[in-house]
């Protein structure tokens, strides 16, 4: 397996291993010291995780791996983390449902375009929104993830943190990354869509 893939393959394998250990506090009723390992633990996991999105295309460049496969599975790999994550934060209600659902059809409508665009011989590279998009998401999770920290601490009751604040701050990004989501898939829409309505 190229070098590049591999990084791009971490994400993949990551993504599960961060949402069970963001979830196994909950599911298991733990000590509060097991649930403050496990959140820093994921905030640890997810910042490597995503440091792979940066590194797949170093060494793609680098060992001149670029191929129309890792054009496609760099981004399907970056929503199946992202995602992930998502539906932890939206039964956490750091993300709203609204949000949620949203980027999901953005998601899976971008990863259908890919489809077609591959059966008819092209792959869609990631465009400069798709990035800016993606830096959006991953702010976005590390905000959501600093507010359960804070919570599972119990800095909030130390301190006497208004966790609406923190809460509506969070609302704010998700709601950003939206906005960014359907620009960027408009641009896709713009420079393939052509593909689709020959498809139709």
């Amino acid at each position: 397996m190229k070098t590049s893939n591999k990084f791009t393959l971490a994400r993949m394998i990551g993504a599960p291993v961060i949402f069970f250990l963001y979830n196994i506090p909950r599911w298991i009723h733990s000590s509060q010291t097991f649930s403050v390992i496990m959140i820093w633990v994921v905030i640890v996991l997810l910042a490597f995780v995503e440091l792979t999105d940066y590194l797949d295309g170093h060494y793609a460049r680098l060992h001149n791996e670029v191929s129309d496969f890792g054009k496609m599975f760099d981004p399907f790999a970056d929503v199946f983390l992202h995602l992930s994550m998502f539906t932890c934060f939206v039964f956490s209600e750091y993300m709203p449902v609204s949000c949620y659902v949203l980027i999901l059809y953005r998601e899976f409508s971008q990863n259908f375009l890919r489809m077609i665009s591959a059966k008819r011989g092209t792959a869609i590279a990631a465009r400069k929104g798709g990035k800016i998009k993606t830096v959006f998401y991953v702010a976005s999770c590390f905000i959501a993830l600093v507010q359960e920290a804070i919570i599972r601490m119990g800095l909030d009751a130390k301190f006497g943190l208004n966790m609406h604040i923190f809460q509506y701050i969070g609302w704010g990004f998700f709601s950003f990354c939206v906005v960014l989501a359907y620009l960027s898939f408009f641009d896709y829409m713009k420079n393939f869509g052509k593909v689709f309505k020959e498809e139709l």
